[in-house]
């Protein structure tokens, strides 16, 4: 039996999209340890990861101009406004997130600031009425287990120092602030649009936190210098382009792949890197936390 013409068409881009999708997940899972090998602190690590990475959006959306057409551009003081949101949310975010990185080990960070989607369902529950399945319930009691087994049980948390992991999952409400504000604003303009004028609000927020907070805002050697590109070029735009250019071919479960593979990825960096080991505990309270994640986005 000889496949249809369409079908045949079709698998060369599903392979490359699946590769794609793959090699974005690598990218992103990357960040952390860039943060953590970063010359300046965690939020003017921030403002350069966001800041450096509009160069090759700007570029991009050079090249998509002639072929594509003219986007809906903002009419109003007010339209600028709202799409500065997103990039609000996002400085915040990764100023938390970034800050976390600094007081609690990269697996514990990267996966609970990977509970946005659970933050996302209550967040758009309480302000857009989204429904909440018993499912999704079933998830959030799976993630809580597990951030408890990932402590080393109720006796470890009773006695132990939250503050880095608290800051982490603050984190991920964060972001699940800036996803509900970009989902608010996809019906009117593109990704591009957004992506361009988040980073731009990111940076103009980033820039003073980071003037006020850090002791140094330029990194002081070429090392410096290569990580924060790294992380801005090889984590934080190439990883987005990716993803999204593989979730045009692939069926949206597919994103979960990204999920998994961001804090696995990341702890297995760390210990490379970093020399931080997983514990036997703390593997097995990450995979709960996955788990648990992963029913609530089914719900």
């Amino acid at each position: 039996m000889t496949q249809s013409p369409a079908i045949a068409q079709s698998q060369p881009e599903n392979r490359l999209a699946l590769a794609a999708i793959l090699l974005g997940g690598v990218a992103i899972s990357g960040s952390p340890i860039f943060v953590r090998l970063s010359e300046v602190g965690p939020i003017a690590t921030a403002f350069w990861r966001v800041s450096l990475a509009l160069l090759p959006l700007l570029l991009f959306a050079g090249f998509r101009r002639g072929k594509s057409g003219n986007p809906i551009q903002p009419q109003s003081l007010a339209d600028c406004a709202i799409l500065a949101v997103p990039g609000i949310m996002l400085a915040l975010n990764l100023a938390t997130w970034h800050l976390s990185l600094h007081i609690t080990s990269v697996a514990n960070s990267t996966l609970l600031a990977n509970l946005a989607p659970v933050f996302v369902t209550i967040f758009g529950r309480m302000l857009f009425n989204f429904p909440i399945t018993r499912t999704f319930l079933a998830g959030l009691a799976i993630a809580a287990v597990g951030i408890v087994v990932l402590k080393g049980g109720p006796a470890a948390i009773g006695g132990g120092n939250l503050f880095g992991d608290a800051v982490a999952i603050f984190a991920a409400m964060l972001y699940a602030g800036y996803i509900l504000s970009v989902g608010r604003l996809r019906n009117r303009y593109n990704t591009l649009q957004i992506m361009i004028w988040g980073s731009i609000a990111a940076a103009l927020c980033l820039l003073p936190m980071a003037l006020i907070f850090e002791p140094v805002l330029l990194p002081s050697s070429a090392y410096g210098w290569s990580v924060v590109f790294g992380l801005a070029f090889a984590s934080h735009a190439s990883g987005q382009v990716l993803i999204t250019y593989a979730l045009a071919y692939l069926p949206a479960a597919f994103s979960s792949l990204t999920l998994l593979l961001q804090p696995v990825i990341a702890s297995l960096l760390a210990w490379v890197v970093l020399n931080e080991p997983i514990g036997i505990m703390q593997g097995i309270g990450g995979i709960i936390v996955l788990a648990g994640i992963l029913t609530a986005r089914r719900g």
